[in-house]
């Protein structure tokens, strides 16, 4: 899980490429908003890529997933069925790494995320530095004006923030409206 502006993308590479050294299928799954980068691949920020499957469900799949030994899941909070389907391969015995947003930028669990917590062998919270005073960053501010939640982007819509930034912002953002 991880804060918006940080390395999601690369880190679930690295580990993806890590079972592909060790002669491991790799699935890679990608949410089908997910239109900043390269249409058939997961991207980072720099242009570094891996082929990936789009869809808006994992259940779309179908059996898919048979034949492959790792599946990656990149922007997990969007996938509703995220925790039936990442439970259901780890019963089938696949390894499944997921990237995903722990919280909205209202500083909300995604409910599904939330959910497979629980049920993870291993969770790694990743933060990134606040663009305003440079600390730990945990949260996220959206620049736009716009109330979905799902507003899929980087940097061109969202900055990351500390906690007491956080509030700070979220103090003047109150006092303009």
């Amino acid at each position: 899980w991880s804060h918006v502006l940080e390395k999601r993308q690369p880190r679930l590479m690295r580990r993806l490429k890590r079972y592909q050294v060790a002669n491991h299928k790799c699935l890679i799954i990608k949410y089908v908003g997910d239109t900043r980068y390269e249409e058939e691949h997961i991207s980072t920020h720099d242009s570094q890529a891996m082929p990936a499957i789009k869809a808006r469900t994992l259940a779309e799949l179908g059996n898919l997933e048979a034949d492959f030994r790792v599946i990656g899941i990149d922007e997990g909070q969007f996938f509703a069925d995220i925790v039936e389907f990442s439970e259901k391969m780890a019963e089938l015995g696949k390894i499944v790494v997921v990237a995903a947003l722990d919280g909205t930028y209202q500083r909300k669990g995604f409910p599904t995320i939330m959910e497979l917590v629980p049920l993870s062998e291993s969770v790694i919270k990743l933060t990134a530095v606040c663009m305003i005073c440079y600390a730990e960053a945990s949260y996220t501010k959206r620049l736009g004006m716009e109330k979905e939640v799902e507003i899929i982007g980087g940097a061109d819509r969202y900055m990351a923030v500390c906690r007491s930034c956080y509030s700070k912002e979220d103090t003047s953002r109150k006092e303009e409206s």
